[in-house]
């Protein structure tokens, strides 16, 4: 293999020979002793694990529990021992944190300045979202808040501004492009493909599975483009959840809201729509509201391409429309939806698995319903078409009478499983009060969980 090259807290490092499935927090403890970046859940979700890693398309917070080493070629990665200046000099961050006394036990704290130093990098000023990702059972957060508070809007520190150069070699494990990708999994059909490893890193971390071989998308660029097509967008598989819901904030501002609520900072930045698809899962929250939104799979076997409504994609539990050696290249997002409403429902607002995801799109000429695609997840073993209910909207007035009429009609679509997140009834309960709700906010009704209305 390749050797994998990156910058370390502003050092030029070569790793050689290396286990391609091997995370950059075991390798950091355990080659490095850079014991500052902490192991707790290690699957994404504490942040003790935060580091900074640059490239050419800027700076992001991840979590190296589940970012593999071969991910890094070619880019920069900043811990906790790096934040500091070479003169010895706290990072304003860290000094923030120590004037606000936002650490206690300390464990989570390398995680959180990590953090609010990608923050303050990039400009960001909002709080609860950057930091969401990042877990304390001490603080309360109040005090981490104040620090964050503290430094925003203020430069970064220049010693943190890292400038990676492209390595001499290619990267190893790595298609340079989504033509060479297609020939290498055609002649490897078996092999495990890895863009942002969200969710592979799990397999590794916590079901220990042997990955004998596997691709690393990061380096087809060609799949990490969104581009303006007749009728809406063409967004690659490569593209990160981050840089979607930027792009969407203009033209479909629910379902970038609905990715807000997409895991955290760090997930999003790493994990790609391609790679949300394609894993099958019944409660992704990406699928729901593509399915609503009529968008359309682009799929690829060697040199052959097909394309296929995205809802067609999802078989059975655990099972997908996609043949040996075929690969999602992309997914097209119509520019018109009419009426979208997302909504999400966790035990937590922030960084949850939905127990129920509800997406609508529902057209009215005057008060007449004239159209109407709903999907949900988490009320199925896939993400499913609300087709019963629709048809008792379609032709109707848009109206609570309506409503309540095709209220029965969610029985018909689905039977939900209970689980840990929710029984089988209140799936079916909360299903129905998201069309509801769907009316309310229609007519101007303040129906945000995060606000309480008398």
């Amino acid at each position: 293999m390749n050797d994998i090259a990156f910058l370390l807290n502003g050092a030029p490092v070569t790793v050689t020979g290396a286990s391609p499935v091997q995370t950059l927090l075991d390798w950091l403890r355990e080659s490095r002793g850079l014991t500052g970046t902490k192991e707790g859940c290690n699957e994404g979700d504490c942040g003790a694990c935060t580091v900074m890693v640059t490239d050419d398309q800027g700076t992001r917070a991840l979590n190296s529990c589940i970012l593999l080493l071969p991910q890094l070629h070619g880019r920069a990665v900043r811990t906790v021992e790096g934040l500091s200046g070479p003169d010895g000099r706290m990072h304003p961050v860290q000094a923030a944190m120590v004037a606000a006394h936002g650490s206690q036990c300390g464990f989570c704290t390398p995680g959180f300045v990590v953090s609010m130093a990608a923050a303050q990098v990039n400009g960001a000023t909002d709080h609860d979202d950057y930091l969401a990702g990042n877990l304390c059972r001490c603080t309360g957060y109040a005090p981490i808040i104040r620090a964050a508070e503290a430094v925003a809007g203020t430069p970064a520190p220049d010693w943190c501004r890292d400038h990676p150069t492209a390595p001499a070699g290619p990267a190893p494990f790595a298609p340079a492009s989504s033509d060479e990708l297609a020939d290498w999994y055609l002649a490897h059909p078996e092999a495990t493909l890895i863009a942002g490893a969200t969710d592979v890193g799990l397999w590794v971390t916590k079901q220990l599975r042997d990955l004998p071989e596997v691709a690393f998308l990061h380096a087809c660029r060609d799949l990490q483009r969104i581009d303006r097509v007749a009728g809406g967008w063409r967004v690659g598989a490569g593209v990160t959840i981050a840089a979607l819901r930027a792009a969407m904030e203009d033209p479909h501002p629910a379902f970038a809201e609905l990715l807000r609520r997409f895991a955290s900072e760090q997930v999003r930045g790493a994990a790609t729509i391609g790679g949300n698809i394609a894993n099958g899962s019944p409660i992704g929250d990406a699928a729901p509201a593509l399915i609503a939104m009529g968008a359309r799979l682009h799929l690829r076997r060697g040199a052959a391409r097909r394309e296929i409504a995205i809802e067609d994609f999802f078989l059975g539990y655990g099972r997908q429309d996609r043949a040996k050696g075929e690969f999602v290249e992309a997914v097209t997002i119509p520019g018109a939806v009419p009426g979208l409403a997302c909504y999400k429902l966790s035990k937590r607002f922030d960084q949850d698995i939905s127990a129920v995801c509800g997406c609508f799109s529902i057209a009215t000429e005057g008060s007449q319903i004239t159209s109407a695609r709903i999907a949900f997840g988490g009320m199925a073993g896939v993400p499913k078409r609300a087709q019963a209910v629709e048809a008792a909207l379609i032709g109707r007035d848009w109206s609570r009478a309506t409503i309540e009429a095709a209220l029965p009609a969610f029985a018909e679509d689905f039977t939900p499983m209970s689980d840990m997140r929710a029984s089988a009834g209140y799936r079916l309960e909360a299903a129905r009060n998201m069309l509801l709700r769907c009316l309310l906010e229609r007519e101007g009704r303040a129906v945000s969980v995060l606000e309480v209305a008398p």
